[in-house]
């Protein structure tokens, strides 16, 4: 059966290919067809108690005429015909005409809370009302509040917080911060991840597709510990001996730092082998580096079993940077550590304009309450333990799927032609998306091949969500 999809798939493409979670391209969908005796039913969405307000603006053609006149042609979008989402509430999201769809993709593991949750709006909405920006150079007991409430999070000397407006200008802090203190520039990253695409990030970041030419120095990237396409398995240990070996005989002995994700979001949800980071850690710190955490995907209770990523793993880092779900949605970041690494940012003159900007913060602050509130890490562990499960049983149906992986609700599933080969199904994630997208599930994709669903709904998401999105899966499957 999967040998004969690449048949049924159309040849041509009808917009421009993009190497980023974006669509370029999908095929008719065959949802409308009737199903005949025997066939699986088409899965029904949850109810849910909302409806939004009738929609008045322009039209999505005229939106995407739009963008493609006056925004940066580097801008893509999913699916063939392009969704223009003009609402949202909790784990689901609206378009122009009112149709309903259940967001699996978060914005990119961003909306932690569900979209506009009335707490986090109240919060961004009353703050708004008094005071939309000051700067950090007066006082603002918002910012203040926010970066204690933050730093409680976090085990042993890491208090001291810095405010960005995103992830790869967290990343790009954290990296700056760590050459200056040990007065070194080498930096090992590992192969395979995404750091962001500034030009400090960029040189961090470990895949071709998101690298342009430009100058990108003292950086090393190890060998990936992919416990599914890589050659030792789920063997930490092995793979971290790369890492001692770069500093050996690519550094002077002496580095800078190590920058990581727990679990690699755009590199294809990713779990680093077990006993990697540890390992890494001892032969970093051992060359005078300092361990940096990337958390801007896996943070804020996202993989349930932990608050954070690294924690799975069982080390401390010496910085860690988020954004992300940090504000479920507001663009903002931050990078947390010691202050004894903080103090070198005193040596001149660091100033972020936005950086701890009030409204961003008291969003901040409001999306912590409501993790712990809720019981949303728990809601994360739960449901995203009954998802991954079910998710497994997909598996054991069809062969195109290789692998099932990640933790809470931040999953991957890997599409391959051949499961011994591991031959990324690139056409028919494509496929599959777009029929999951007649069903009213919006769903990310990802990895170096463009092969993997990015599974990162709204930690709110339910037990009934995840058996639909599980039956609409099985379903376009089914069909293929």
């Amino acid at each position: 059966m999967v040998k004969m999809m690449r048949e049924i798939l159309p040849r041509a493409f009808s917009a421009k290919p993009c190497r980023f979670t974006c669509y370029a391209t999908a095929s008719q969908s065959t949802l409308a067809q009737p199903c005949h005796e025997n066939e699986p039913i088409l899965p029904k969405m949850p109810p849910f108690d909302y409806t939004p307000p009738p929609y008045t603006g322009p039209s999505a053609d005229e939106i995407l005429a739009k963008r493609q006149q006056f925004l940066s042609p580097a801008v893509c979008h999913f699916f063939k015909n392009p969704l223009n989402l003009v609402d949202g509430k909790m784990q689901y999201l609206f378009d122009e005409k009112g149709r309903r769809y259940l967001d699996a993709f978060g914005g990119i593991a961003t909306v932690s809370c569900g979209h506009c949750h009335p707490e986090v709006v109240d919060a961004i909405v009353n703050q708004t009302k008094r005071l939309q920006h000051s700067t950090i150079l007066y006082l603002n007991p918002v910012i203040a509040d926010f970066a204690e409430a933050l730093a409680s999070k976090f085990p042993g000397d890491l208090k001291v917080v810095f405010f960005t407006n995103s992830g790869t200008e967290a990343n790009e802090l954290a990296l700056m911060m760590a050459r200056l203190y040990t007065g070194c520039h080498d930096v090992v990253s590992v192969r395979n991840g995404y750091h962001g695409n500034a030009s400090g990030t960029m040189g961090a970041t470990a895949q071709s597709s998101y690298k342009f030419n430009v100058v990108q120095t003292g950086v090393h990237h190890a060998q990936n510990p992919d416990q599914y396409r890589g050659v030792f398995g789920s063997d930490g240990l092995k793979y971290a001996k790369d890492v001692d070996d770069i500093i050996t005989y690519g550094t002077s002995g002496r580095v800078a730092a190590f920058i990581a994700e727990a679990i690699q979001g755009v590199g294809g949800i990713l779990e680093l082998a077990p006993g990697y980071l540890p390992a890494v850690y001892s032969t970093i710190r051992k060359a005078g580096g300092l361990c940096i955490a990337d958390e801007v995907q896996s943070g804020f209770a996202r993989t349930g079993s932990h608050f954070w990523g690294f924690e799975a793993h069982g080390v401390v880092p010496d910085i860690v940077t988020m954004a992300k779900g940090i504000g479920n949605g507001i663009p903002l970041g931050a990078v947390i550590t010691t202050p004894d690494i903080a103090k070198v940012l005193t040596h001149r003159t660091y100033f972020n304009t936005y950086g701890g900007n009030p409204v961003c913060t008291a969003a901040g602050l409001a999306v912590l309450n409501i993790i712990e509130k809720e019981k949303l890490q728990q809601n994360a562990f739960t449901v995203g333990s009954y998802l991954k499960q079910r998710l497994t049983s997909l598996k054991d149906k069809y062969e195109i799927i290789g692998d099932v992986r990640g933790r809470g609700l931040m999953l991957g599933v890997e599409l391959v032609m051949d499961r011994e080969l591991k031959t990324p199904a690139k056409a028919e994630i494509l496929h599959i998306m777009e029929q999951m997208k007649d069903m009213g599930i919006l769903i990310g994709k990802g990895g170096f091949f463009g092969n993997v669903f990015r599974i990162t709904p709204p930690l709110c998401f339910t037990k009934e969500d995840a058996d639909f999105l599980v039956d609409a899966m099985d379903f376009a499957l089914s069909k293929m």
